[in-house]
């Protein structure tokens, strides 16, 4: 395979302003060399918001996936039903097809710059395979679980060139986001310090930072590894 064209990888935790760093990364490189932008998440919780918007299920229905996507993070509980696994296999397929979308920008030389970035490392959640970390209830959840870690292990068998790791405390991500459970919140803060993304290049900044000083020593960070 060709050398593929950098790739910079802005993670954090809900609140940490990683989607705002990576449009002010990509305005900022794409003055300079071919630099597109990429988010490579599912916007899940914008999906739940519109389903509660639906007359009359909305909010039940809503209520009942999250639900479900609750105990399939869960180590402990085992996956509710091969409804559930479907739909959390069709996310993993979605990202998968964003990620597609990526490489062949890589490919044809365009760098990017991604909002997000899949891993292997944290299951469940965290931009990481759904289907494993709740227990399969069934041998046709797991063969789902088995094809989705497949896809997950592939995506992240492309190590980033260097990820910008913003990190933040539970309170401040709360009061930016205000409407997240607080006890993902939790979960995420405790799970970021210990992403490697297959021990790829990282860089962690305070996300709490005057964000003009935050921005400049993103963009530094990135300067020196297209550089390096």
């Amino acid at each position: 395979m060709a050398a593929l064209a950098p790739l910079i990888a802005v993670i954090g935790c809900d609140g940490s302003g990683k989607s705002t760093l990576a449009e002010d990364l990509h305005a900022h490189f794409s003055k300079v060399r071919p630099t597109e932008r990429a988010y490579l998440g599912l916007k899940s919780g914008a999906m739940g918001q519109a389903i509660k918007q639906w007359p009359l299920i909305g909010p039940w229905f809503e209520g009942q996936l999250s639900q479900r996507a609750e105990k399939a993070r869960d180590t402990k509980e085992k996956i509710p039903g091969l409804a559930t696994a479907l739909v959390i296999y069709g996310f993993s397929l979605i990202r998968k097809r964003r990620f597609k979308r990526v490489l062949a920008l890589r490919q044809a030389g365009t760098m990017v710059i991604t909002d997000r970035y899949p891993q292997v490392e944290v299951p469940g959640f965290y931009d990481g395979p759904g289907l494993s970390a709740a227990r399969p209830d069934s041998w046709l959840v797991a063969k789902l679980a088995a094809r989705e870690r497949a896809v997950y292990d592939w995506m992240a068998s492309f190590v980033p060139t260097h990820v910008i790791r913003l990190n933040i405390d539970v309170e401040t991500a709360l009061q930016r986001k205000p409407d997240h459970a607080r006890a993902l919140i939790e979960k995420k803060v405790a799970a970021t310090p210990k992403l490697t993304f297959n021990d790829a290049p990282i860089t962690d900044l305070d996300a709490r930072m005057d964000y003009g000083e935050e921005v400049k020593a993103a963009i530094a960070v990135v300067d020196a590894a297209l550089a390096g």
